[in-house]
């Protein structure tokens, strides 16, 4: 403990002559009279643990071309482009996307706040980067069921949740419920309860939405795809209706239209109409396959902050993308 005490003490006196003075490390090693790699230890130590927080003031003569052509066309207020190095893969293109919007919703939040949250592979990974912060009176509240055919307890989006509320040591609302009902008329019962009203009344107060879109034409299975979530007539209206993505497991077709589809009916997801209302209604996308469905999000206009990586926004710029039926999906609707 005392120990744990005295790195705090240290990490900040470094942190004060590093950024405060200007001093460079050499140089705060030689008047400290510790070793670089210390003083190194240390500025990461103060770092992970919230005790600096760095903001980049970004004004829009700087802005670079893409993120403009992206705002101007589809009247987006806030985009943010991570560049990536395009040969190092996808997966590293997430983590850089996810350590940015990380560093962005620290950047946002505030106390006597609540914060609404979708679950999936994107926000775990931006779980895993996010900065200790603690605010006062912060409410983190789920904006989807976890439920499936194997369990009502989806353990993957818990953690998600908890993890949030453990960064801003807020509370946590999860929100037990399937993430697609069997049926129109159990969801429409669920929704009377009380528990499930002051979810839903949450959902509806929150200052900040932090999700991503889920993208049918996805390269690899996704979690609401998979045959735990979606069953052969589900199946057989995303190729009816030509659905190109979800999200937080409300979804939409190529033109960005979300209404008449009899998914949503029974979905846990709040109306997409939320995502349009919410100030900081912050989306993150990552990887090639989520073009399509971002291009219809964002037709829609179902954001009002974007963090995507860099080749990702440049395809979603591009003219004449199809939208070809993967192989996966004609099998599971039970054509092909």
């Amino acid at each position: 403990m005392r120990d744990l005490a005295e790195n705090y003490k240290n990490s900040i006196a470094v942190a004060k002559m590093y950024y405060y003075q200007g001093l460079t490390t050499e140089k705060i090693a030689d008047e400290l009279k510790i070793s670089r790699p210390t003083i190194s230890r240390l500025l990461s130590f103060a770092r992970e643990k919230g005790l600096v927080e760095i903001t980049v003031h970004d004004s829009s003569e700087y802005l670079n071309t893409l993120e403009l052509e992206l705002k101007e066309k589809y009247g987006i207020e806030n985009v943010h482009i991570v560049s990536v190095p395009e040969a190092s893969g996808e997966q590293v293109w997430l983590h850089r996307v996810a350590s940015f919007a990380a560093n962005y919703l620290n950047s946002i939040v505030d106390d006597n706040q609540i914060l609404g949250l979708s679950w999936g592979g994107t926000l775990s990974t931006v779980g895993r980067y996010l900065v200790p912060k603690a605010l006062k009176d912060f409410d983190i509240v789920q904006l989807n069921g976890t439920g499936n055919a194997r369990t009502i307890n989806n353990t993957f989006a818990n953690e998600i949740v908890l993890r949030f509320a453990d960064n801003y040591s807020a509370r946590a609302n999860l929100f037990p419920v399937p993430t697609l009902f069997d049926f129109e008329q159990t969801k429409q019962a669920m929704w009377r309860e009380r528990s499930i009203r002051r979810v839903l009344d949450l959902q509806q107060k929150a200052d900040i939405l932090l999700y991503s879109i889920g993208a049918i034409e996805n390269g690899t299975p996704g979690l609401v795809l998979s045959e735990n979530y979606f069953g052969p007539r589900d199946f057989r209206e995303v190729k009816k209706r030509k659905i190109v993505g979800d999200i937080a497991t409300v979804f939409f077709c190529e033109n960005g239209s979300y209404e008449g589809i009899s998914l949503n009916k029974r979905s846990s997801g709040p109306d997409l109409s939320l995502f349009k209302k919410v100030a900081h209604s912050i989306c993150v996308v990552s990887g090639r396959s989520k073009a399509l469905a971002l291009r219809s999000a964002l037709a829609a206009r179902y954001m009002h902050d974007l963090i995507v990586d860099e080749p990702t926004a440049r395809l979603v710029m591009k003219s004449g993308m199809k939208s070809p039926l993967s192989s996966r999906l004609r099998k599971r609707s039970g054509h092909g």
